[in-house]
C-alpha cells in the first residue's frame, strides 16, 4: 500500500475513533484522536492537492486546538 493511501486509512480510523470517543464522553482523548485524524487528512489533502480535503480538515484543526486549550485552562471540571 502506498504511503498516501496508508495515511488516508489511518486518518479515517482516527477520525472514526474520535467520534466513538465523543459518543462515549471520553474527553479530552476524543479531541486528541479526532484531531490527529484531521491533521492526517490535511496532510493527505496537501500532498494530493485536493482543495476540498484541505478546506474541510484545515478548518477543523483550530476547533480541536480551541478544545484542547479550553480543557487545559478550565481543568477537568
Amino acid at each position: 500500500m502506498d504511503r498516501i493511501k496508508f495515511l488516508k486509512w489511518a486518518s479515517t480510523a482516527a477520525v472514526l475513533s474520535g467520534i466513538v470517543l465523543t459518543n462515549l464522553n471520553i474527553f479530552p482523548l476524543n479531541i486528541i484522536v479526532h484531531g490527529t485524524g484531521a491533521f492526517g487528512w490535511t496532510v493527505a489533502g496537501y500532498l494530493t492537492r485536493d482543495r476540498a480535503l484541505l478546506t474541510n480538515f484545515c478548518l477543523q484543526l483550530p476547533i480541536f486546538a480551541f478544545g484542547i486549550i479550553n480543557y487545559m485552562v478550565a481543568g477537568t471540571g
